[in-house]
Parts: C-alpha cells; structure tokens; sequence
C-alpha cells in the first residue's frame, strides 16, 4: 500500500554516505513558527543526543545555502526527525522553508553535531530556560524525559512575547498534567491578540526565577535564546552565586574573542571574488573573523567548523583549517573551506 512503511531497520541514519531528508509533515506553531518532520529517504533511525542539531542544504536563488537547525524532536521516537523554524524577516532560509518545504520534497542534509544536550551532564535536577525559538533543543530534552518516565525533576520556563508566540503551548501543558516531575511556566511580556494573559508578566528577572524555581542554585541550566536573553540570564545567574560551571548553552553565533592559534606568520590579503572587496587577515585569525572585523557579513551559524555553513570554494591561495566535520572529503577535493577555521597561509581569493 502506498506511503505505509514495511520494514523497520536498525541502520544509523548518521552512517549513510547519502544522507537525505523527506518531509512528511509540516505543522503551523504559530503566526510565525513552522515545525517540519522528517524521515530518511532510505529507512534509518535517527540516533542522537536531545538537544543536537543538523544541517540541511536549502536551494535558494539556484545557490545551496547550508543552514543548522536543532532536533525538537527527541532520540527516543528515532523513526522521525523534527526541526522547529521561525521565520525571519529577511532570512534567506527561513523563508525558503516557510515559503516553499512541503511533504514529499528531498533535501540533503548532515549530522547530529552538537555538545548541548542533558545526556552529557546528567543530573537529578534541571531548569530550563528558553525564549522565542530557543525552545527547541529543550523540547527534545523534555520530550526525551518525559517519554522516558525519567525521574529527573525538571522545572522548565519559556519566555514570549505573547501568549500566542509560546511555541510548544499546549504539549508542554499537556507534558506538565501527566508528569510528576516536570513543571512548566511561561513569561509573556503582553496580552495575546484574542487572549489577556493572566500568567507572569516582563521579562525573566531574579524575583520571577525564585518564584518559579526556589531551588535554581541546585539545578543543572541549560539555556537557549536571542543572544540578549543568554546574556541577561549568565548574568543574572553569576549575581545570584550560582556556580556557572553548572551553566549550559547553545547559540550558533561566532565567538571570535579567542581564537584559536595556528602558529602561523604574516598578514594576507583575502579577496572575495563575489563582492569584489578584499580584507586583511593574518595567520592566526580565521577568514570569517577577518570579514566580520571589516564589516562583512557572511553566512555562518556554528562558529566551531561543525555545521558547514560557511562553506565556499577557494579559488587561489591555501589556508590551515582544522575542522570539526562540519565538511566532506568531497567537499575539500573541490576545494572548499569552512571559513570559520580557515586560517590563511598566502593570499587568498575566495568564491564569497
């Protein structure tokens, strides 16, 4: 019979060599927020850690643009795989997605990657704190706990804008009515177009965490967000002596404040090819630091040469990259580089 699966297999989805998505579901959120699910195109389980993420190739303008997004969807449903996006003004991908990703279409994709997850630091006691789409690595740890009946407390708080932009609403009110041990709380900052919210109001502060969480300096943090949000919350934490080697989280932006060394010497001229601008940039400072110093914006997500998506072909000159499999031994016999790791050995022209 059409679209019914007859066999199960045991097989690594990670392990294939052609790694391709199917989508088979796509779910409105909110006004603004699409969750798209996933099977693999030949059978495979998914096996990951909640909280990882992967990265998929998107056709954009006849370009492949690489993008990372985290599985909401937890380990312990491994027949599917999920990944909850919100759409940006102007995002290039998000888009896409939104605009155009519906059931039966194919896209490449690559992973899981990621350190973010509950399963590397387990503890009797979590709290987990999100905002806006940074609920999503969180929602495959609760999901994860919760289908497990894991006796780990949990007491998890969303903050949104509005009660009708908290993503997840009513399966985490429904994950909170049939557990003991997990506990849910939302933060709006206003009222809902249709609904008046009669729930914590503001932004997430010090007082609001002690009502909801009496007990946080016990917990084990994990934290998702806008990059304001992780740095109030670090920094309301450090204030109130929470031990921050206890303190988890997960952004895809480059931390460019210490690079890592290559050993190298000198100061090269990097062109790129597209733009037709040229930087500066020595050996010890990756090419997308270098451009960002500049004032030039390149597609980027991980940081940390995992996710590929500052992959682009280098079209003269030679660099030391040491990567973290964020590209493909194919990929670098056509001479790709990830820009976040590249660090230049000569000049260097480049397709970006």
């Amino acid at each position: 019979m059409t679209g019914v699966r007859t066999s199960w297999t045991t097989r690594d989805w990670a392990d294939a060599a052609d790694q391709r998505l199917v989508c088979k579901q796509v779910q409105q959120l909110t006004a603004d927020v699409k969750m798209f699910v996933f099977e693999p195109v030949e059978p495979a389980l998914f096996h990951h850690d909640p909280g990882q993420y992967i990265t998929i190739t998107v056709p954009v303008d006849g370009l492949e643009v690489d993008r990372c997004y985290t599985l909401s969807s937890p380990p312990s449903r491994p027949h599917l795989a999920a990944i909850t996006v919100k759409r940006v003004p102007g995002g290039q991908v998000s888009n896409w997605l939104h605009d155009h990703l519906v059931p039966g279409a194919v896209l490449p994709a690559r992973g899981p990657f990621g350190e973010f997850s509950m399963h590397r630091r387990p503890a009797s006691k979590y709290l987990f704190l999100s905002a806006g789409s940074g609920v999503t690595p969180l929602m495959s740890m609760t999901r994860t706990l919760h289908d497990l009946a894991d006796p780990a407390d949990v007491v998890f708080v969303h903050s949104a804008r509005t009660p009708d932009d908290i993503i997840f609403r009513r399966e985490l009110d429904f994950i909170e009515a049939t557990s003991e041990r997990i506990r849910v709380a939302h933060v709006c900052e206003d009222d809902g177009a249709d609904e008046r919210w009669a729930g914590r109001r503001g932004r997430l502060d010090i007082d609001v965490l002690r009502s909801i969480a009496p007990d946080f300096l016990d917990r084990e943090v994990f934290t998702c967000g806008p990059a304001g949000y992780m740095a109030a919350v670090r920094l309301m934490l450090a204030e109130a002596g929470f031990a921050m080697d206890h303190y988890h989280e997960e952004s895809f932006t480059l931390d460019a404040a210490v690079p890592e060394t290559s050993g190298g010497e000198g100061t090269f001229e990097v062109r790129l090819a597209r733009s037709g601008r040229t930087v500066e940039c020595d050996a010890d400072t990756p090419v997308l630091e270098a451009a960002a110093s500049a004032g030039i914006t390149l597609p980027s997500s991980c940081g940390q040469g995992m996710c590929g998506t500052c992959k682009a072909t280098l079209l003269k000159g030679s660099v030391d990259m040491r990567h973290n499999g964020g590209i493909r031994p194919r990929d670098r016999a056509e001479n790709k580089i990830l820009l976040c790791c590249a660090k230049p050995l000569e000049d260097l022209v480049i397709d970006a």
